[in-house]
């Protein structure tokens, strides 16, 4: 039992934020695994490929010279450069090293963002469904987060539904784009007016870039920088990126935000009194990822496509069940209203009879929906929608192997 007079001692602040939804689901398929079940996880959100051979070189390099030292609070210039080199490759517009802040991951890339342009009261416009994460840090920083649905029912919001919740207070909007956890991107016509809106109203247009190499189907990255007439040190466009999810570095946490000179100098500082520098070794790895071979990128977004085709089939097979096709990323977010509309019922069901994990779509904004990653096994993605199948189509068989029992469907 906790003791009262410790749990008074947690700031408000702090008691009010939730855990993670995503790394919860991740933690119950790891001791679900650990105990001998035979789960599928359809809700990892990391790639199991190995590091770029680059990566492991730079960075053991650094280690072998026993020089483990503080380091500049915006990141060593290598890698700064290494993004500079980046945005020009592939966002087509020139920055410099001084535009560029190296953080821990993108993760506390936005959250340094949300902190540095942030006053208490301040709102941010959150577009749904959206990483679970948004809401939590805007508040954390004693922001608002306002959520914009789609008035179509659909997982794009529009133009027109940002436009309407706009106020005096708004001070950013998040773009995440394409999208976890739809996959869906925003196409040109709609990121120029996004851009045109926040710099007429001079809101910070913050582009949640990560998994802006993840296309499909031909598909090119967009850049918001495209759509201004104003230079990066004159725009309210912010982008957010890292290696983690295109060269499959999640623990490296590495990430970077490019923007306005003035904004990158005042996150330094916030940066600064936080977190002092990064890992030299974990800049150098991310450095050598940017600046090596980039074959395996064009190769594990190949097998991605791929699996997204594997799962949008299976998922075709569950009478009633609808889904968006994914644009990128490795995700998607099938519609499941006609069997529960309570998202995490559902998500919990199917743990319980199927052992296969998913994450709500409650958590992302969005109910009936349960978000379904592809970034494993082509085998697992089979496997996965057979038993959610199973587990709720009553035209299946009544029957399923679970690893190496049988379970029987007695409860439709």
């Amino acid at each position: 039992m906790i003791r009262e007079d410790l749990a008074s001692g947690i700031s408000r602040l702090a008691a009010s934020i939730s855990p993670s939804p995503t790394l919860k689901t991740i933690e119950l398929a790891r001791q679900l695994r650990a105990s001998g079940e035979a789960v599928i996880n359809l809700a990892a959100g990391e790639p199991d490929h190995r590091a770029p051979r680059g990566a492991i070189d730079a960075g053991v390099a650094v280690l072998e010279t026993g020089l483990l030292k503080y380091g500049p609070t915006a990141g060593v210039p290598s890698l700064r450069s290494a993004v500079v080199d980046y945005t020009a490759s592939h966002y087509g517009r020139q920055v410099h090293e001084q535009n560029v802040l190296i953080a821990a991951g993108a993760k506390q890339a936005l959250w340094n963002l949300l902190f540095t342009v942030t006053d208490p009261g301040d709102e941010t416009i959150v577009l749904a469904p959206y990483w679970v994460s948004y809401p939590e840090m805007i508040r954390m920083v004693g922001g608002v987060p306002v959520i914009v649905q789609a008035s179509d029912g659909g997982l794009q919001p529009s133009l027109s539904d940002i436009m309407a919740r706009i106020t005096p207070r708004t001070r950013t909007i998040l773009l995440n784009s394409p999208n976890n956890p739809s996959g869906l991107a925003y196409d040109a016509e709609a990121l120029a007016g996004l851009v045109e809106l926040a710099e007429q109203r001079r809101i910070w247009l913050v582009c949640d870039d990560i998994y802006h190499g993840l296309l499909f189907d031909g598909r090119r990255p967009l850049s918001a920088w495209r759509y201004t007439e104003h230079d990066v040190d004159e725009s309210h466009i912010v982008v957010v990126n890292g290696v983690s999810k295109l060269y499959g570095m999640t623990g490296v946490r590495i990430g970077w935000v490019a923007g306005p000179q003035l904004l990158i100098a005042a996150m330094t500082n916030v940066q600064a009194q936080t977190l002092s520098c990064l890992s030299s070794v974990n800049q150098m790895a991310a450095d050598g990822a940017l600046r090596g071979s980039q074959s395996g990128v064009e190769a594990f977004r190949s097998e991605l496509e791929a699996n997204r085709n594997v799962m949008l089939r299976e998922l075709a097979s569950i009478d009633g069940v609808t889904c968006a096709a994914p644009q990128g990323t490795f995700y998607c977010f099938p519609d499941f209203r006609a069997y529960q509309r309570d998202s995490v019922a559902l998500a919990n069901f199917l743990v319980e009879k199927a052992r296969v994990v998913t994450v709500a779509g409650c958590e992302f904004g969005v109910e009936g929906h349960l978000r379904l990653s592809y970034v494993g096994s082509a085998t697992d993605i089979v496997e996965g929608v057979r038993r959610i199948r199973w587990a709720l189509d009553t035209a299946s068989p009544s029957e399923i192997a679970i690893g190496d029992r049988t379970a029987t469907r007695d409860w439709t």
